[in-house]
């Protein structure tokens, strides 16, 4: 058991790993592809297709809770090395999937461009079960190849656009149906060679199709109560304060989803573990990866919001040419909450493994969902606009705590436990950590030069901090062991 421990451990890092180089791929591309579309399409014709794209977006809702719904059941029979259910699980995912398909083609599409958007959806909903099999192998390799291509056609649609002589808006949706079809067939021709379930086969199993659409249904409204929380949120800062404030919360909405890309990473790779050890009935290691995942998954997310969270305001003066009010503050509170709201993943993924998740959705959407009626009560009340994010901090350390609490009676989880070694070491961390910056912060003027030592201060502050108080003894002894082992590998060579 301990060497498959260990094996485990070693493969969810070189899946991060992989994932994290393919995000970094990713956000440059996006950068520049979208900066560079804009000025080919123009004002007018980029925010036409940023709307069409938004109505469209609202449909992840449904594909995020089918997408988990999936990679669960599939996951959980992976663990259990059933290949015969594990077959039915892809086929019936596939009919789901093709099945939502057809009735979102029936909606009436006005354009050529809510047309495309509507079809590269569809084709993304159809990979779901393909995606969900490579994550549940634990295949991340595969993500990171796929998505450097996908990062290459997307600079060859840039490139074409240049050269277009058609209706650009319509070249460029186009385009990205073409390299939807490309991605969609690549990866159904990866998994049929590397997986022997997902090769389709016509199948009604009328009990499956039930506890899957049931799994994502509740899954369904955990994601809707959260886009309720956000999207929600934003359109109630809008009504009391004006459009003006909501350039702001887009902005802080980038900067946090730009941070929860690393932290999703390595959240990705743990999470099949999870699954499988609860598959298995492995209790003991999934706790420890519960544990070790919230701790973990907080600190990579320290390491990289500490820099941004003591010099805010310079580093967006440098990323903006007019930084809108309120954006220093948005920018970190949210990162706060974010912090706060991450704590609960590895546990999340715990009680979904379970598959009796009715109570848990019922509890933890419900104290969710009061972020939306506070905001709006302390609004009343004439709080500040800032009021919003502190309520969702508050609101989810609430939601956590109550995680805790279900996750005893469902997996009589060792809750003091998550609380000493999770809880107890990141306040310690925290704090002790963001002492050092906060001196350069008051000992310098604001320069370019400041943010250089000040990033710096953080980094090896954050990474000194997580070492000395953050690890346990044990954690401590593998790491420094791990590091000695590499050395010697270099040396040798």
């Amino acid at each position: 058991m301990i060497s498959n421990y260990k094996q485990d451990n070693g493969r969810i890092a070189k899946n991060t790993l992989l994932l994290y180089m393919r995000t970094i791929l990713v956000m440059f591309v996006s950068l520049f592809t979208s900066r560079v579309v804009l000025s080919v399409l123009g004002v007018d014709d980029y925010g036409i297709y940023n709307i069409v794209g938004g109505v469209v977006a609202m449909f992840t809702v449904v594909s995020g809770a089918l997408s988990a719904a999936i990679s669960r059941f599939i996951t959980f029979e992976l663990g259990r090395n059933d290949i015969d259910k594990l077959k039915r699980i892809f086929s019936t995912s596939m009919n789901i999937q093709i099945g939502i398909s057809l009735l979102i083609l029936f909606l009436d599409a006005a354009n050529w461009v809510l047309q495309c958007s509507l079809i590269t959806f569809i084709i993304n909903l159809i990979s779901v079960p393909y995606n969900a099999a490579i994550i549940a192998h634990e295949k991340m390799s595969a993500f990171a190849y796929i998505s450097i291509l996908e990062a290459v056609l997307k600079l060859l649609i840039v490139y074409l656009l240049y050269i277009s002589m058609w209706d650009k808006l319509i070249v460029y949706s186009s385009l990205l149906v073409c390299v939807a079809i490309i991605i969609r067939m690549i990866y159904g021709v990866y998994c049929s060679r590397c997986f022997v379930e997902t090769r389709y086969q016509l199948v009604y199993d009328r009990g499956l199709i039930k506890n899957m659409t049931s799994f994502a249904g509740w899954g369904f409204f955990t994601n809707a109560a959260y886009m309720f929380n956000t999207q929600g949120i934003n359109i109630l800062i809008n009504m009391f304060f004006g459009v003006g404030v909501n350039a702001a919360c887009g902005i802080t909405m980038q900067v946090e989803a730009a941070l929860m890309k690393f932290v999703n990473d390595f959240t990705t790779a743990l999470n099949p573990q999870i699954t499988k050890s609860y598959a298995t009935k492995d209790f003991d290691t999934m706790n420890k990866l519960v544990i070790r995942g919230a701790k973990f998954s907080y600190f990579l997310l320290f390491i990289l919001s500490l820099p941004i969270l003591v010099e805010t305001d310079y580093i967006l003066g440098l990323w903006l040419e007019e930084v809108p009010e309120h954006t220093v503050a948005f920018v970190r509170l949210a990162i706060i909450g974010t912090m706060i709201e991450r704590l609960g993943y590895t546990g999340y993924t715990a009680c979904m493994a379970t598959g009796t998740i009715r109570r848990y959705v019922l509890w933890v959407t419900s104290v969710g969902c009061l972020v939306f009626p506070i905001t709006w009560l302390t609004f009343k009340l004439c709080a500040p606009v800032e009021t919003a994010y502190l309520v969702f901090a508050c609101v989810y350390i609430g939601v956590d705590s109550v995680r805790l609490w279900i996750m005893k009676g469902l997996l009589n989880f060792p809750v003091g436990e998550f609380v000493r070694e999770v809880v107890g070491r990141i306040i310690i961390v925290s704090f002790i950590a963001t002492i050092f910056p906060v001196v350069i912060i008051f000992l310098f003027e604001q320069s370019f030069y400041r943010l250089v030592i000040s990033v710096i201060v953080s980094v090896l502050a954050a990474f000194t901090s997580i070492y000395i108080w953050g690890f346990t003894t044990n954690e401590r002894i593998k790491i420094t062991n791990k590091i000695a082992s590499i050395i010697k590998d270099k040396l040798h060579l």
